[in-house]
């Protein structure tokens, strides 16, 4: 990997024509070469790693497995409504209840409505696969919470060992379209406001699925630990993203250096506590399914690893932002030493904390909003639900996460304070020693 650079150091002002300013309102200020090696000491060496252990434990694609047929291992087609028409629930469905039957209860009202409401009767085609072109007809309840239309984009699971009539189900709603719109759309929005930036942030969130998808998957599937591949992986989103996004500089490598620290952070008390309070990973069918396919693989390393890359985002967002408002405050006042801008620099951060803090909480809860309501239904009480593995799973997960987002704001600031105090304009280049005559040439302008 390319060591960090500092962008080009500026050219002395023409005499005659010079400026008494002794900082830009533009891009941040170049560092001295020395801090610029010994930025690159650090850096190098650690993407080297990153990119040895890419290679090692590089997966070559993910294991086969025979299809169970259960949940999302199903194999699937796509299909069309071609038909749909109404017909009387009795008809179609072989349950007989009284008409008596006890409405009280969820089972009993809906044993009701397969017996006395309108069902609809819809025939499906399969449009892709060895099959297409093949149809069959799918029974939609009248309180089913998916309900067909014709000319409606569907998934169709295949069962090869079914009898013959009973091999294709409805399984979903085709979503493509509507889903490719709306990515164009953020697409385009962030290309229209970014511009260039906007482009590369593009660009490194295409890395960091790819990283995702071709790295961290397939080599948890094929037994590697969890928490290292997650590292690994982390890390290297981590390079990608920064880089392409900020620039190969001085200050972009100390906000990789911050954000490598937090993520350790995170690693270790997330590994302390996921073990003291004995969370197993394994707390749905999904997760279920997993363990069931890959017995092998290590469900609270994976719990642990999406700790770790869940918490990244945030964090690239909030050791960047410190990274550069020190630098932005040695730029106002280059004789600011490094305790004077860390006081200043985490007078922004307590600011930035709050936000990304409470942003955090939020979309941990939004996620689990279906599970609270369920607790919320039983009347659970607030330690009988924090008891419970499943919340305890995200509170464990929130609260690890943030206290390594809090984390990185001391660490990061106090980092750039020093890097970037350290740096002494007289060591960056001779050419800053023009700066010094600047009023004189100024004022002889101002004669002429």
């Amino acid at each position: 990997m390319t060591s960090p650079q500092s962008d080009p150091a500026p050219q002395p002002p023409p005499q005659g024509h010079s400026h008494g300013h002794t900082h830009s309102h533009g891009p941040a200020a170049p560092v001295s070469k020395h801090l610029r090696k010994v930025i690159a000491a650090v850096v190098i060496p650690f993407a080297t790693a990153v990119v040895v252990g890419l290679i090692a434990f590089w997966p070559g694609g993910v294991p086969d497995h025979e299809r169970t047929g259960v949940g999302f291992d199903r194999q699937t087609q796509d299909g069309k409504v071609v038909q749909v028409v109404q017909v009387d629930c009795a008809d179609v469905n072989a349950a007989q209840v009284p008409r008596t039957g006890d409405t009280s209860t969820p089972s009993g009202r809906e044993a009701v409505n397969e017996q006395e409401g309108e069902c609809k009767k819809a025939t499906i085609e399969v449009t892709s696969g060895d099959d297409k072109g093949r149809k069959f007809v799918e029974v939609v309840q009248p309180d089913a919470p998916r309900q067909l239309k014709e000319g409606q984009g569907v998934v169709v699971a295949y069962a090869p060992d079914a009898p013959r009539d009973l091999q294709y189900s409805v399984t979903d709603v085709n979503r493509k379209v509507p889903m490719t719109l709306l990515a164009a759309i953020f697409a385009l929005a962030v290309v229209a406001v970014g511009r260039l930036r906007g482009v590369m942030a593009l660009v490194a969130l295409a890395v960091s699925f790819a990283v995702l998808t071709l790295f961290i998957l397939p080599a948890i599937l094929q037994g590697s630990n969890p928490l290292v591949v997650a590292v690994i992986g982390a890390s290297a989103i981590m390079l990608a993203a920064l880089y392409l996004c900020h620039g190969v500089t001085a200050r972009t490598s100390v906000a990789v250096v911050g954000t490598l620290i937090s993520l350790l952070l995170i690693g270790l008390l997330g590994s302390l506590f996921i073990g003291w309070a004995s969370l197993s990973g394994n707390t749905d069918d999904n997760t279920g399914l997993i363990h069931g396919l890959y017995p092998d693989i290590d469900m609270s390393g994976l719990l642990l690893a999406g700790i770790i890359i869940g918490s990244l985002g945030v964090l690239d967002d909030v050791t960047v932002t410190q990274t550069s408002a020190v630098w932005e405050l040695h730029q106002a006042d280059p004789q600011m030493g490094w305790r004077g801008l860390y006081r200043a620099g985490i007078r922004i951060g307590r600011d930035h904390i709050a936000s990304v803090v409470n942003t955090l909480v939020l979309a941990y809860a939004g996620a689990a909003l279906p599970l609270l309501l369920l607790f919320s239904i039983a009347q659970s009480s607030v330690g009988t639900v924090a008891n419970s593995e499943l919340v305890a799973e995200e509170i464990v997960r929130t609260l690890v996460g943030s206290i390594g987002l809090v984390a990185s704001v001391p660490v990061t600031t106090v980092l750039a304070a020093l890097v970037v105090s350290a740096d002494r304009p007289g060591a960056r280049t001779s050419s800053f020693t023009a700066a010094a005559p600047a009023r004189t040439g100024r004022g002889r302008r101002r004669k002429a």
